[in-house]
């Protein structure tokens, strides 16, 4: 007695295959949208860093502007520049205006 062995090939149905194909590419692309993911979620944090630390800079400018200011604004600073314009101070000709709300 001889037998032979039949190999039933199973037959995949076109659905079948389409799920097969679906899986294989979420298999491949999964990996490939996280690293693009990360590496442009490491580039936008690089760029928050330099506009933080621009910033910073700026704050420090308006800061130091800010005392130039108080400096030049001063009482003595101001009878300073009026007496070497050949101006005098007089206290009774200063008004005081203030605004209303």
């Amino acid at each position: 007695m001889n037998l032979k062995k039949v190999k039933k090939r199973l037959k995949m149905s076109k659905f079948e295959k389409l799920l097969y194909t679906l899986a294989a590419f979420l298999l491949v692309i999964s990996p490939v949208s996280i690293v693009f993911s990360k590496a442009t979620l490491s580039k936008i944090n690089f760029e928050v860093e330099k506009k933080k630390e621009a910033i910073e800079e700026q704050q420090k400018t308006n800061e130091s502007i800010a005392m130039t200011i108080n400096e030049l604004a001063s009482l003595t600073k101001i009878q300073e520049v009026a007496k070497e314009q050949g101006l005098s101070y007089n206290n009774n000709n200063i008004k005081t205006v203030t605004e209303e709300k």
